[in-house]
């Protein structure tokens, strides 16, 4: 009898996977697709040569999560490449804020009336970022905070709605890229602590960066199967699990997993009935035959942009998608340009690029026109660039990935209590109406993003479980 199954090779299913094997349980995998990845996959969607990562590309969480930067991951073939920028947010003007890797470059970006302001919001966390991400994504009760006073500071900025925190600033760059880190996680402006959201990711992009792997997303999931298996552990694909039966018998199950799939395979009946799943995301990757044409200089030289006119706009395309269950006129847009720093990801002077705008969960619309139209705004000429495109509603990102609900890449909606207490409200978020079966996705803590912590979260209530038994 094995000691665990896991079901789902995600990030967070071959975290978890890990971080038990490495304390000598006994691991198997089970995976339904053909290859492990979940949302850190590496394909040709497009053309011959042109290696696109169908979901997560930019990699701010990863390369600053405890869980990952505790594992020999680069043994195994990882390697993070960074662009000048981590990220560029341009205007129709050609003028851009940027999140760099300073704070001064970043402050200065936003203009003399509200470069203090940037300052004195993220100068007092910065020194102390590695425990404060520890803390932070380690909640609830997985750990004791090491250091609950910059946490509690942490919180009394944060948890606010971002609304309230970017009053401090005056001028429409910082406000609109503020806004931008915030609908990363398709939250509203206006929610339950989404000034924490926003600042999380600017402080991960001045600590570590927002990089891409060599390679695509795909070698980051690679090489956690193959420290896993190097443990003893093994990693069955195309396996897909329908009900607990299909599984060998096991001391612990651990479901990196929907809720919603969690309780159909487990027989949990309507356990996670109110869990709700949020906006959808229609996704475009593109081959190109040069770099995008971003009239601002310093999109050309950034892996994320976000493209986003003013902060009104932004909050407008995120309540068309969330609130008014339309797909936006102006969508706000996360782009991501590996091949401006990975040669690995194109032939020779061609380019990958993907973007995604925020539709109604479940919208079954073409948003490829509009999206393009937006980018034209910023890059004008962009069509004329284009070799191939590959386009993703919520139906096919669902088909995809069944943990994409109605295309919500979140795996639930990040927005009141839900943001922190998912998938039920309780303080044991990985355990499950059965002792013995246990969740790791991202619809639970710290919730979602590339960073392994749900997994490694998860692991110490399931090794707690087999000690006790």
């Amino acid at each position: 009898m094995l000691d665990a199954v896991v079901v789902g090779a995600g990030p967070n299913g071959l975290t978890a996977a890990v971080e038990l094997a490495r304390r000598g349980f006994s691991v198997a995998v089970f995976e339904a697709r053909s290859t492990v990845g979940g949302g850190a996959r590496t394909e040709e969607l497009t053309l011959p040569g042109f290696r696109h990562d169908p979901c997560s590309a930019a990699h701010p969480l990863a390369i600053n999560s405890p869980a990952f930067r505790a594992l020999p991951l680069e043994r195994y073939g990882l390697e993070w490449l960074h662009a000048e920028l981590p990220m560029a947010h341009p205007f129709p003007d050609g003028t851009a804020a940027v999140l760099a890797r300073t704070v001064g470059e970043t402050a200065a970006s936003f203009g003399p009336r509200d470069a203090g302001a940037y300052r004195r919001l993220v100068e007092p966390f910065l020194p102390k970022w590695d425990t404060l991400a520890r803390d932070f994504m380690s909640l609830p009760l997985t750990a004791l905070p090491r250091d609950p006073v910059t946490l509690a500071r942490f919180g009394l900025v944060g948890l606010p709605p971002s609304t309230l925190l970017m009053r401090r600033f005056r001028d429409e760059p910082a406000k609109a890229l503020f806004s931008g880190l915030v609908a990363h996680v398709m939250a509203p402006l206006g929610g339950f602590a989404t000034g924490a959201i926003g600042l999380v990711f600017a402080l991960a992009a001045h600590a570590r960066g927002w990089p891409v792997a060599r390679g695509g997303s795909q070698s980051l999931s690679d090489a956690l199967a193959a420290y896993l298996r190097d443990l003893g552990g093994s990693v069955h694909t195309d396996y897909e699990v329908k009900r607990l039966d299909d599984l060998p018998p096991a001391r612990a199950y651990v479901f990196d997993t929907s809720p919603t799939a969690l309780a159909r395979i487990a027989g949990f009946g309507n356990h996670y009935g109110g869990y709700r799943y949020g906006p959808g995301v229609f996704k475009v990757d593109y081959a190109l035959d040069g770099p995008v044409p971003w009239t601002a200089k310093e999109a050309r030289a950034a892996g994320t942009v976000q493209v986003g006119a003013s902060r009104a706009e932004i909050g407008a395309a995120l309540s068309a998608a969330s609130r008014e269950g339309r797909a936006p006129d102006k969508p706000f847009l996360i782009t991501v340009q590996p091949s401006v720093v990975d040669p690995t990801r194109a032939p020779a002077g061609k380019h990958v690029f993907w973007a995604y705008g925020h539709v109604p969960n479940g919208w079954t619309g073409d948003l490829t026109d509009t999206i393009e139209r937006q980018l034209e705004r910023f890059a004008p000429g962009f069509r004329d660039r284009v070799l191939a495109r590959a386009t993703a509603g919520p139906p096919e990102l669902a088909a995809r990935n069944a943990n994409y609900v109605g295309g919500d890449i979140a795996s639930g909606a990040v927005s009141g209590l839900q943001l922190l207490l998912r998938p039920k409200p309780t303080l044991f978020p990985y355990r499950t109406p059965h002792p013995a079966v246990f969740i790791c996705s991202s619809a639970t803590p710290p919730g979602p993003g590339v960073h392994g912590m749900s997994g490694h979260n998860a692991a110490k209530a399931v090794w707690k479980r087999l000690r006790q038994i």
